[in-house]
């Protein structure tokens, strides 16, 4: 009965010192990095569009993604039926992504940008902007080093004051297709 009691007593006192204690940062630290070409389809001041950039990032953990982005304006925008490119426009900045079990076929990411974008053409006057652009990803791991993610994202703009616009016009939902490149 000793034996019995002395053995309960040392599993309570020794079982939370024999369990692994959980911190966001361990010895277990992974990291890889990624660049990937990227096609945005959206809509910018009431008409079709396309915008082509890139992004890249430092992957910590295979699950955070702390990185950059910059896209810029495609194709033509006539914002008022002349037949003439009067619009240009571009945006970038820091961009950080959640990774949902990567290691998986399918998973799912959710990234935002945080960043500045300039206008500037014959329709509107040359000025800055901020911008953000939340968005939801659906990833499939090709190969170990080849990723193709589709996704859905809204980007706000603000700051807009070029007459017979407002931030609303340059402010739509995109869809976008990314192929990332790295070591996951």
């Amino acid at each position: 009965m000793k034996r019995l009691l002395a053995f309960a007593i040392f599993l309570l006192v020794a079982s939370p010192a024999l369990a692994q204690e959980e911190t966001l940062v361990s010895d277990e630290f992974e990291s890889g990095g990624f660049g990937a070409p990227v096609v945005k389809f959206s809509s910018f001041a009431d008409e079709f569009a396309v915008f082509a950039g890139g992004r890249g990032g430092w992957i910590i953990n295979h699950t955070v993604v702390l990185g950059g982005g910059g896209y810029g304006l495609a194709n033509a925008i006539d914002s008022d039926g002349s037949g003439v490119r009067d619009i240009e426009f571009g945006y970038g900045g820091l961009e950080i992504e959640y990774i949902n079990r990567s290691e998986k076929l399918v998973h799912f990411t959710i990234y935002v940008l945080i960043g500045g974008g300039g206008l500037s053409g014959t329709a509107v006057s040359e000025e800055s902007v901020f911008v953000l652009v939340p968005a939801a990803n659906v990833e499939l791991n090709l190969t170990t080093y080849f990723r193709v993610v589709l996704g859905a994202g809204y980007r706000w703009v603000t700051g807009v004051e070029s007459p017979g616009f407002s931030s609303g016009d340059f402010s739509a939902f995109e869809g976008v297709l990314t192929f990332k490149f790295g070591s996951f």
